[in-house]
């Protein structure tokens, strides 16, 4: 009696370690697919790419825990769903990040998961409810902490701001564009002043604060921020928070309208930024429809692209009511555009037109944006990180340019139309000689406007290395145009 009673202990104790693990793992996956879609789980559930990992990862090892007996199960659990699971993770090119808040959110679920099965041992009729409750109260007791950490963080932001003496404070925003404009504004306002910007693509609020507290140095004399947005009141948010002298507003189009719905929202959305308290002068490409004011400067004015080609561009401005000329060693004529809006910048804070030209001849391309490069006998064009219509086609009108074999590795237009799609698809087809299409997301309408015998499917991202070592050779143009991360 003894020995048996000892080893139902040893099963309950087994199929109590199971089902934490089985918690955990559900709230891995989920806490991964909140950091993904920036925390919002009506994203996750209904803007979601691929819900097929849903369905895997999520409802099936709920469904089965359901249907099986606690032993069928834990054969279930470990010999497919978590071998399965862990293997889905090597896989993510764009993996949990282990930031303060998902520890948090991590340490909060093995608590409570943990706190339910010891009352579960002495009330067994609680086994039926012990999946969800774990989740939901993580999930909410977690959403509360970090809204309580947020605004405490957010004031600190704040009065950090107000003791740098004298800080000139520039917001960008845009369609597209944006962090291309903050990265060549930062290299030419360096040259002068003191000057600290937004690391990489940071552009949310709670980003911004994060990035205030943490990094902005005292001494800063220009601060350059942008602000990006999935939802109206978003930037208006960042804009109250930062209270700019100088916001800009770059080109704006169709980019994230799934969000938006029309265009007439996104460009609403974008003058959000406008409404700083603090506006000396406002700086807005000529697409956004605003009235004239005082404080608000229209760009460019009478741009002219003279030259475009792999050695940069070359273009005349007018400033004052002088046409000016300028060259920078950066690809892509659009780029005009965004160097237009921060000539405007540069000369509004200060600086000399030779000051702006010296600067802008010795401007390095921003990183993943046609970014050149020249390795292993190849020409390469990193744009992994443009995602509009009008900077991909771009991209592809510079490769054309190019008298040797083309190869192209793109998923497509992400958050766009179909249309969009379908007239960079025809550019493509003109332009290169081998299509390497990466994911499934544009796979219809890609491969019926590019010639079948051109075109290469890559589903696993991981095989890119060995595919590119099999389909390109010494000589040829590479571009990656838009790198979307697998969960897209």
């Amino acid at each position: 009696m003894h020995t048996i009673l000892h080893k139902d202990w040893t099963m309950e104790y087994f199929n109590i370690f199971t089902h934490i693990l089985l918690i955990m793992c559900l709230g891995w996956y989920l806490i991964t697919n909140l950091q993904w879609y920036n925390y919002k789980l009506e994203r996750v559930i209904f803007k979601h790419h691929k819900w097929y990992w849903h369905i895997n990862y999520f409802i099936v090892p709920i469904v089965m825990y359901y249907l099986l007996e606690p032993l069928f199960f834990a054969l279930f659990f470990y010999l497919l769903y978590l071998t399965a699971f862990i293997l889905w993770n090597k896989t993510l090119d764009k993996p949990l990040v282990l930031t303060s808040r998902v520890k948090r959110f991590l340490g909060i679920l093995l608590f409570i998961t943990f706190a339910i099965n010891l009352l579960c041992l002495f009330a067994p009729s609680c086994q039926g409810v012990t999946i969800f409750i774990p989740l939901m109260l993580a999930y909410v007791s977690s959403h509360i902490l970090e809204k309580i950490f947020f605004i405490s963080f957010k004031h600190k932001a704040k009065q950090k701001l107000k003791l740098i003496p004298n800080l000139k404070i520039i917001a960008i925003t845009a369609s597209f564009g944006k962090t291309s404009i903050k990265n060549y504004m930062y290299q030419v306002l360096s040259k002068k002043y003191k000057t600290y910007k937004t690391p990489r693509s940071v552009n949310t609020l709670a980003g911004i604060v994060l990035d205030v507290n943490n990094y902005l140095p005292s001494d800063t004399q220009i601060y350059i921020a942008e602000a990006g947005a999935r939802l109206k009141g978003d930037i208006e948010e960042i804009t109250m928070f930062l209270e700019p002298q100088y916001p800009v507003i770059g080109s704006v189009g169709e980019q994230h309208i799934e969000y938006f719905k029309t265009l007439d929202n996104i460009i609403h959305t974008k003058m959000e930024i406008l409404k700083t308290p603090r506006i000396i002068k406002g700086f807005v490409h000529e697409t956004v429809p605003i009235l004239k004011y005082d404080t608000i400067e229209k760009f460019p004015k009478n741009l002219n692209i003279t030259m475009s080609n792999l050695d940069g561009i070359w273009f005349d401005l007018e400033i004052n009511g002088v046409q000016e000329h300028f060259h920078a060693p950066v690809l892509g004529s659009f780029n005009a555009i965004n160097l237009s809006a921060v000539i405007l910048v540069a000369l509004e804070l200060g600086m000399s037109i030779n000051e702006i030209k010296i600067a802008l001849d010795k401007i390095q391309p921003v990183e993943h944006r046609l970014q050149l490069i020249k390795a292993g006998g190849k020409i390469i064009i990193d744009d992994s990180f443009n995602g509009n219509l009008e900077g991909m086609l771009e991209a592809v009108n510079i490769s054309a340019t190019y008298e040797g074999r083309k190869v192209i590795i793109t998923p497509g237009l992400v958050e766009s139309t179909l249309e969009a799609n379908t007239q960079l698809a025809q550019a493509i087809n003109e332009v290169f000689d081998v299509v390497i299409i990466t994911g499934s997301l544009n796979l219809k309408v890609l491969s019926q406007n590019i010639d079948e015998k051109k075109t290469i499917v890559l589903k696993d991202k991981t095989k890119m290395e060995e595919m590119l070592a099999k389909e390109t050779r010494v000589g040829d143009l590479i571009l990656f145009a838009n790198d979307a991360p697998n969960f897209i």
